[in-house]
């Protein structure tokens, strides 16, 4: 099997997806881009959308990336160009915790948009928790209209063994 060269990661806030990606980054060299740098200004202010969407759309075309990030209004732009897909579907109670775990030890493995510092807000919050019912929709959708697309759900850390295989590397 061809290793993927393009990696499309997503799921609830909290749930591991950066720490994977920067990791995933480091064994394979593929380039590693983080939406939330590209989404955010300074202070949390959200980039002009239309702007967002043209940078999205640069990096999707390239020959090879991992993409960390959940802008939903956007996953099809992603999924459509991946070849493999991680979905972290961790649950609510562990990402919550590594929220929190993340504000107080400030031990984020990616790094944050420019000029912004970790922040526990309740719309992060509200987000994180309601995170399923907000993709499970438009993923099945990608899922019937790109049925040959490796689509591998992370349900909790044992999980990351697919990763491994598919990746034919060790995340340990």
């Amino acid at each position: 099997m061809q290793k993927p060269s393009r990696v499309m990661i997503f799921g609830r806030p909290g749930s591991g997806k950066s720490t994977l990606a920067v990791k995933l980054h480091e064994l394979t060299q593929i380039p590693l881009y983080h939406l939330d740098q590209y989404f955010y200004l300074p202070q949390w202010q959200e980039r002009p959308y239309e702007d967002f969407l043209s940078i999205q759309q640069s990096l999707v075309d390239k020959d090879a990336w991992i993409i960390d990030g959940n802008c939903l209004d956007t996953l099809a732009m992603r999924y459509a160009r991946a070849d493999v897909i991680l979905y972290f579907k961790l649950p609510r109670w562990i990402c919550l915790a590594r929220v929190f775990k993340r504000f107080f030890k400030n031990n984020r493995k990616d790094p944050l948009a420019q000029g912004c510092k970790e922040t526990v807000k309740f719309k992060l919050l509200n987000y994180m928790w309601n995170f399923e019912k907000k993709v499970e929709e438009p993923l099945d959708r990608l899922e019937e209209l790109y049925p040959l697309k490796s689509l591998l759900v992370i349900n909790c850390s044992a999980d990351i063994k697919k990763i491994e295989e598919h990746f034919n590397v060790s995340l340990r």
